[in-house]
């Protein structure tokens, strides 16, 4: 195509943005959100504002939380495999929410990249909808941006936004908690999406260096791990939703560790004159973590400030409701104590 000053005429497609392309994709979208909503899910995917009807509440509180699945989009990009971290970005979010002892109610993405295909956003999407039906709420609208000359072929950044609603008279606040409560944990599923720019750093991939010699790193098998290093690094981010609501008239704090580690993270449902005592022989380092360490000779306190090491959610629960919550969490080891505390140091880990 010309133009009147016959010079050739620019697209959109020219600039690197594929209009009929976003169509397709549009396309898609519609079966697999709709797999997720049930009957408060006022409109599809299109209108420019997704509607969801609350009820059920007498006095509802809103919880909201965005995040983002990081740098691990790095590794994902690196092996074409982009199905688990749609799962990731689900899961990081909602277990930020049921803190509050709010359920997920819906949840929406935003993708933006500049070369990312057809097929690779759709695996994006299909996790985030897998991930929402299992916590139970609807996928209802999100953003697809194509950005180019902002990201590098095969970058992309991957948002997730989340909205739950919990009673007033039953949010988990932990301002009950009290010295001498027990700190219940429960294993995360590996690194869940914290610590990446460093785990990047420590086998060198995903560093824009050579993708090849990168792939093929992720792509060894690791006796330790008894998988390939990439597989160990994606794993996907583990959901405590059931978990919470299957104990949660016995919790009275609950905190996901997440960035920040156990160091950052236990002291956030505590009250200020809280701190708590953590056993770290009470739970089995995963391998993971020891094999990181180990490459990137890293400082124990370090690998606590950064990384889960192997607990994804902690509770603070009364002494005498220790053994019911454990009947209820089979999984849930006893990892420490609410104690006293006079200075800055909030959490010890012996």
């Amino acid at each position: 195509m010309t133009a009147k000053n016959g010079r050739p005429a620019l697209t959109y497609l020219d600039a690197g943005v594929d209009l009929d392309a976003r169509a397709k994709f549009v396309e898609r979208l519609g079966p697999i959100a709709r797999a997720t909503h049930g009957s408060q899910v006022l409109s599809g995917i299109g209108p420019f504002g997704g509607m969801y009807a609350l009820g059920g509440y007498q006095e509802p509180v809103l919880v909201s939380s965005t995040d983002s699945v990081g740098t691990k989009v790095k590794i994902a990009s690196l092996l074409g495999r982009f199905d688990s971290i749609g799962i990731d970005l689900v899961n990081q979010s909602v277990d930020d929410i049921i803190t509050t002892g709010a359920d997920p109610l819906f949840f929406l993405d935003y993708i933006a990249s500049s070369s990312l295909s057809l097929d690779e956003k759709t695996a994006l999407v299909q996790g985030v909808a897998t991930a929402c039906g299992d916590a139970g709420c609807a996928l209802i609208g999100g953003e697809t941006a194509d950005m180019p000359d902002v990201y590098a072929r095969g970058d992309l950044d991957f948002v997730g936004f989340v909205v739950g609603a919990v009673e007033r008279n039953a949010i988990i606040d932990g301002s009950t908690i009290e010295a001498g409560d027990a700190l219940v944990a429960l294993p995360s599923s590996g690194l869940h999406t914290n610590g990446y720019s460093l785990v990047r750093r420590v086998f060198s991939v995903g560093i824009d260096d050579d993708a090849a010699a990168e792939r093929a790193r992720l792509e060894l098998h690791e006796p330790d791990l008894g998988t390939t290093l990439g597989d160990a690094l994606l794993i996907p981010h583990r959901s405590y939703v059931a978990e919470v609501r299957t104990a949660r008239g016995y919790l009275k704090g609950i905190t996901h560790i997440t960035g920040g580690g156990l160091l950052e993270n236990v002291p956030r449902m505590l009250p200020d004159d809280l701190g708590a005592r953590i056993d770290s022989t009470a739970w089995e380092r995963p391998a993971l973590f020891s094999l990181l360490q180990r490459e990137g000779n890293i400082a124990e306190e370090e690998m606590y400030r950064t990384f889960n090491m192997g607990i994804g959610l902690v509770v603070a629960v009364a002494p005498s409701d220790v053994d019911t919550v454990r009947a209820k969490l089979p999984e849930a080891i006893v990892a420490g104590e609410v104690v006293s505390v006079s200075g800055d140091e909030r959490v010890v880990i012996s």
